[in-house]
This record gives C-alpha cells, sequence and structure tokens, in this order.
C-alpha cells in the first residue's frame, strides 16, 4: 500500500480543514458569551478559533488513522 506522499498530503489537508470547518460549525450552537467580559472581541474569537483547532485535530486524526488501519486490513491474510 503504497501511495503517492503528495496525494496523501493532499488527502490529509483536506480531511483537516473539513473537521476544522465542522468543528467551527459545532461550536457555534455553544453559548459560550458568558465566559467572556466581551464577547465580541479579538481575544474571544481567536479563542473561538484555537478551541476548533484543539477539538478537530485529534478527531482528524483519528479519522485519518482509521482509514489508514482499515486499509492495512487485508494484510493479515497475506
Amino acid at each position: 500500500m503504497i501511495i503517492n506522499s503528495g496525494f496523501q498530503a493532499m488527502i490529509n489537508i483536506f480531511v483537516h480543514i473539513s473537521f476544522l470547518a465542522l468543528t467551527w460549525w459545532a461550536l457555534q450552537s455553544v453559548k459560550l458569551e458568558a465566559a467572556f467580559r466581551h464577547p465580541k472581541s479579538i481575544q474571544a474569537r481567536a479563542f473561538y478559533v484555537i478551541l476548533a483547532i484543539a477539538i478537530s485535530y485529534p478527531v482528524a486524526k483519528f479519522f485519518l488513522d482509521y482509514v489508514v488501519w482499515s486499509l492495512m486490513l487485508p494484510q493479515i491474510y497475506e
């Protein structure tokens, strides 16, 4: 199972960006405004971005690992 590393990188970027967008969308339903003094400030928005990245990265990593492991399963029977 040798994949072109450029193609694999493109897939990884697409998956990470997709999960980041999904996490950002999901965070919009969470009401965290009470935790901030100024909920519309740049600091609050930066916190949302960092939180979205912190959540989406392990989820995307799990998804990519799962796909790789699933593709490796047929090697059991070789």
